[in-house]
């Protein structure tokens, strides 16, 4: 068999991609489809002592809001 290493590889992908033929994940709709998003502090290395999420929990489209007290189980960081 021979290697890849050091030859060209033919790209499969590039043509329907450059040409809008692509498919990506934000391009999938499905019923009852939810989205996720992830908050992060942007202070490094800072202590959090509290989150206060009751703006996001009163929304009408937020189906649920967790942080990590929530969620022990986790128990560690979510890494980067």
């Amino acid at each position: 068999m021979d290697s890849p290493l050091g030859s060209p590889l033919r790209r499969k992908e590039d043509q329907r991609l450059i040409t809008g033929r692509g498919r990506y994940v934000e391009d999938l709709h499905f019923p009852g489809m939810l989205h996720a998003a992830f908050v992060r502090s942007p202070h490094a290395h800072a202590r959090v002592r509290s989150i206060d999420t009751a703006a996001a929990r009163a929304m009408a489209s937020v189906v649920a809001v967790y942080t990590a007290r929530d969620l022990p189980e986790c128990g560690r960081p979510i890494p980067p």
